[in-house]
């Protein structure tokens, strides 16, 4: 499999498959492609994994796309403006991402739940408490919200990130969700409640612009459901 990502903010990542190749997507992010592309649903692995997937945010059942009696094209685009990136994902060099980041990927690429070390706080931690791990092997795509920032974090080298700006971190990475300090600064301070602490080793991606803190922003611009 080729591909090229195309645009800006809103892109899209055309990919270039040999007969018999498959990819994967679970949010029908499909945008275009070649007649001789054949789509199936599938679980996915089974209704244990695909309630999984659906706990992490994606949808219960997986479309596969497969190139059939030659060459095959086939384009999946962001939902939101940001950014596509590819990961090649294999053993030692598997990825955890937000909710709702995986785009699409190859067919050898496995999706499963992750869940931050203290879930006690985790019920309360917004999109934190939740993410998704990609393992097995190949290319996947990850969508992310606005820009990207990495950062390299050296073994017990801890970063303090806002809910919901963590967009994906290498598996070697661990994370916790705690609470603000102070009532004071808890409940006034307008940072929210809860902050995620990701401690290396390993690479952080961080995004810009999440999706929730936009609609925070454009929910006082909208009408209620009761007004006229």
């Amino acid at each position: 499999m080729q591909y090229t990502i195309h645009g800006t903010p809103l892109p899209v990542v055309i990919c270039q498959l040999a007969a018999g190749e498959t990819m994967i997507t679970e949010r029908g992010s499909m945008s275009w492609m070649t007649p001789n592309m054949k789509m199936e649903t599938t679980s996915g692995g089974g209704l244990g994994k695909a309630f999984g997937r659906l706990l992490a945010g994606e949808a219960l059942f997986q479309n596969r796309y497969t190139a059939q009696g030659g060459p095959g094209m086939i384009a999946f685009a962001s939902s939101f403006p940001g950014a596509i990136r590819a990961f090649e994902i294999g053993p030692g060099r598997e990825l955890v991402v937000q909710k709702s980041g995986f785009l699409a990927s190859e067919a050898g690429v496995e999706l499963s739940v992750f869940f931050q070390r203290k879930l006690g706080a985790g019920l309360f931690g917004g999109e934190g408490f939740i993410m998704q791990r990609l393992s097995g092997q190949g290319i996947v795509f990850a969508e992310f919200d606005g820009s990207i920032v990495e950062y390299e974090l050296a073994a017990g080298q801890s970063l303090v990130v806002d809910t919901g700006y963590l967009a994906a971190m290498d598996a070697t990475c661990s994370m916790d969700i705690v609470t603000v300090p102070g009532m004071k600064n808890m409940f006034l301070g307008g940072e929210g409640m809860f902050n995620t602490v990701v401690t290396g080793p390993g690479r952080i991606y961080l995004q810009t612009m999440p999706l929730s803190d936009v609609a925070a922003v454009l929910r006082p611009f909208f009408p209620s459901s009761g007004s006229n």
